[in-house]
């Protein structure tokens, strides 16, 4: 059986003491190798549960558990198991394609060898080696999440967290995203991918 990453227990998470309740009494688990599909409109609370996974956000009630970490209580763990893509991923556009990169892995702490290997393998990986000295803002929707992808695997995480990775993106990109994501669910990671198209 695949090994258990997120244990979800009776969550609650509101915004404002008399604010929306984005999620209530939620309980869930997500198992490494597999694909979890999270799909609801806009405003179901899909960011704000990928947020608490990430450990972003503080659930008002409940637990959970991430790559055997308390996200209260361990964030540096979390952020070392856990790649999160945001639905509006933090790309700077005034940098291009390489500069993102190398970005990153300062920000990830990927440095010498393990850095050329890395950012080698994730060009190779994401079919971005042509254009590496493109600016970042100059890429098409598609390989902006591409880019994007990139980036949140430039530490190999246990769990990758993507947030509605496919929206703005034509339906040849979107495989190459699918493919992508299959190719690290073979390797073990846990893959939890939000959407608001059921088709998905």
């Amino acid at each position: 059986m695949s090994e258990e990453l997120v244990r979800i227990d009776a969550v609650s998470k509101r915004f404002g003491k008399n604010g929306p309740i984005a999620l209530t009494r939620l309980s869930a688990s997500f198992f490494g190798g597999h694909v979890t599909g999270l799909a609801g409109p806009d405003g179901a609370g899909k960011t704000t549960l990928l947020r608490l996974i990430a450990g972003l956000l503080k659930a008002d009630e409940g637990a959970l558990d991430v790559c055997g970490h308390d996200t209260l209580r361990a964030q540096g763990d979390i952020k070392r198991d856990v790649a999160y893509m945001p639905q509006r991923f933090g790309l700077y556009e005034d940098l291009t394609v390489i500069e993102n990169l190398h970005l990153y892995a300062d920000l990830r702490s990927v440095t010498g060898g393990a850095r050329t290997d890395t950012i080698e393998r994730l060009l190779r990986f994401t079919a971005l080696e042509p254009f590496t000295a493109r600016l970042a803002g100059a890429l098409s929707g598609g390989m902006k999440q591409k880019l994007g992808l990139a980036c949140a695997l430039i530490k190999k995480p246990r769990l990758l967290l993507l947030d509605e990775p496919s929206v703005g993106v034509d339906p040849i990109s979107r495989r190459e995203l699918w493919r992508m994501v299959y190719e690290l669910v073979d390797q073990g990671i846990g893959v939890i991918w939000s959407t608001a198209y059921l088709d998905e």
